[in-house]
């Protein structure tokens, strides 16, 4: 990278709409990549704008954004109770709008991207739900990256097992959940999941697929 991919936290606060005091907050929590003292990396800012879309919209809880992803998917959701899921049921019957519903979602999953050595990929790639985005007419990921789901848990021990450095740009991109990891797993196998990931890529063609896919999934679940 030159150093024209890295900002400093004034330039943070300015393209985030924050003060620099809630910037660097922001770069010690990791919500954005900092770099070196008061550097930090560009597409991390632009990771983070993409995934606080929306953000006046208030998010669902972990265990609310799962059921309605379920509920979508046509999948059981025997954690919610008879009334909350009858409530989200209706609530995602009103929602017309794919803004609306990834701001609803964002918090299932925190997203953390790392640079890792190449020989770390192959064993790293098994311990992770990857979703499926064939189904959407997305090639599958290569195996120079990785991008999946992690138990919240975990992720510090995969982080020192694997050698892995916060890297906005880098190769492996885990999503860490504290959701039940088993229910997850099931869930990541459906193409809602898949184009969920999708609809907040910073590649253009990726993001407008997904977003087509959660439109589509929207009108039908009227």
């Amino acid at each position: 990278m030159s150093m024209a991919d890295y900002v400093s936290i004034g330039d943070t606060a300015r393209a985030l709409g924050v003060s620099p005091r809630h910037a660097r907050r922001l770069a010690d929590s990791g919500a954005v990549t900092r770099v070196a003292r008061g550097l930090v990396e560009r597409r991390s800012i632009d990771r983070y704008l993409m995934s606080q879309r929306l953000g006046r919209t208030r998010a669902w809880a972990e265990h609310t954004a799962w059921g309605a992803i379920a509920m979508l998917a046509g999948r059981r959701t025997d954690w919610l109770g008879t009334t909350q899921a009858s409530r989200l049921r209706r609530t995602l019957r009103e929602i017309t709008d794919t803004d609306e519903l990834l701001a609803r979602l964002r918090d299932r999953a925190h997203v953390h991207a790392f640079d890792a050595h190449r020989a770390a990929l192959p064993r790293l790639r098994p311990l992770i739900a990857a979703t499926d985005a064939r189904p959407l007419g997305i090639g599958v990921t290569t195996d120079d990256s990785v991008d999946g789901y992690v138990d919240d848990a975990h992720l510090a021990e995969l982080v020192h097992t694997f050698q892995l450095r916060a890297d906005s740009s880098g190769q492996v991109v885990l999503r860490a959940t504290r959701f039940d990891f088993a229910r997850v797993s099931e869930l990541v196998d459906t193409p809602l999941v898949a184009a969920l990931d999708a609809a907040t890529s910073l590649d253009p063609r990726t993001r407008g697929v997904g977003r087509r896919a959660l439109a589509s999934t929207l009108a039908t679940y009227r």
